[in-house]
């Protein structure tokens, strides 16, 4: 069976538990206890969580007060960013010594297209493992990867075999592998969704691969095209280096509860000078502001408006933001204020090529 798709050796890779696992590293006393990035106050929230703190149900996301009652031992140390960053930067280094199509998702993962590398291995396997072996032996800290022909079954592989561990999707694979997968594993269905898929009998790749794309954009809208092809084997997004940014924020959970709009402005301006400098830090302006609001209820709002004209200055920020906040009155007390600029100067306008209507079937003959 042939097909007019790239074939490509997708390698993602995901260091374990990141951040968490940093702090273990430069703290000793830290090793094999739970422990978790984020504030442990009334207010705080888990930036990351050590696989020891995870055994507990503790994981990034959720409040520090409920991490704390899920595990009492729980350790909390303070995020330290660029801390973070300089180790990413030792990883990325790492991984363009292989190749240069390096595309960072975030600092502690990225997908690598080693079809053609540096090193001239035709093992994605093996490089894979190698890179994983530098990580541990040069930095000290452990890596899980994927490999497979595409971003996103890369993706999903490496999850599998966590912590320290990878897994590889050969081409002969890919098909049974993506119809025996969970629902919940597909990188892009998210938990509201899974609920509507288990709603309408999609419980495994093999049930979503069972419905027809007009099926799925009548019950999906445009993500039921994404889920047509990516259970076929079908994602033929390129690793790409340089990732435009497409927006830029800032945002502030407070210890108490606003009620008044007087109080709620001064918060907008510390944040809205910090989007400003984040903008001329990278070199960037937008058009599109965006007022983040999350109620003591912890119902979200979000309220944008855009600009005939790209903008980086705070005082511009800051006005806009007023006038989105007067915009209705507020439901209830905030616990959560936040600013974003999209619509950014650094965007470009990309072709999507037409995606074939046929069902494809991914070429064999792959050295994996």
């Amino acid at each position: 069976m042939s097909s007019d798709l790239p074939i490509r050796k997708i390698i993602h890779i995901d260091m374990d538990a990141f951040y968490a696992s940093v702090e273990q590293m430069d703290n000793p006393e830290l090793r094999g206890k739970p422990v978790a990035v984020g504030g442990g106050g009334t207010r705080g929230v888990v930036s990351a969580a050590s696989y020891e703190a995870r055994e507990f149900g503790v994981r990034s996301a959720i409040s520090g007060m409920q991490a704390r009652r899920n595990c009492p031992d729980l350790i909390f140390v303070k995020p330290r960013f660029d801390r973070y960053t300089e180790i990413s930067k030792k990883i990325r280094k790492i991984f363009l010594d292989y190749t240069d199509l390096v595309e960072p998702l975030s600092l502690d993962e990225a997908y690598l297209d080693v079809t053609e590398n540096k090193k001239g291995n035709p093992s994605a396997t093996l490089i894979a493992k190698e890179i994983r072996d530098r990580i541990f032996n040069e930095i000290g800290l452990t890596a899980s990867a994927g490999i497979s022909i595409n971003k996103f079954i890369a993706k999903v592989a490496s999850d599998y075999n966590k912590p320290n561990g990878q897994k590889t999707v050969n081409p002969e694979d890919v098909l049974s592998f993506l119809e025996d997968l969970d629902i919940r594993k597909f990188y892009g269905v998210g938990k509201v969704t899974a609920e509507k898929m288990y709603q309408k009998g999609i419980f495994t790749g093999k049930d979503l691969k069972s419905k027809s794309l007009e099926y799925l954009k009548e019950q999906f809208g445009k993500s039921g095209r994404y889920y047509y092809y990516i259970v076929r084997g079908i994602h033929t997004s390129e690793v790409k280096p340089n990732r435009t940014r497409k927006s830029l924020a800032a945002e502030r959970t407070f210890q108490e509860n606003l009620s008044s709009e007087i109080f709620m402005l001064e918060k907008l301006k510390h944040i809205a000078e910090e989007v400003s400098r984040r903008l001329n830090k990278s070199k960037v302006a937008g058009k599109t502001v965006t007022l983040k609001i999350k109620y003591s209820d912890f119902t979200l709002q979000t309220r944008s408006k855009t600009l005939p004209y790209f903008i980086n200055d705070k005082d511009i920020i800051l006005d806009t933001a007023k006038d989105l906040l007067y915009q209705e009155k507020m439901s209830n007390s905030v616990r959560l204020l936040g600013i974003s600029l999209s619509n950014l100067n650094t965007e470009k306008t990309i072709k999507q090529t037409a995606s074939k209507e046929n069902e494809v079937s991914v070429q064999l003959q792959f050295g994996f």
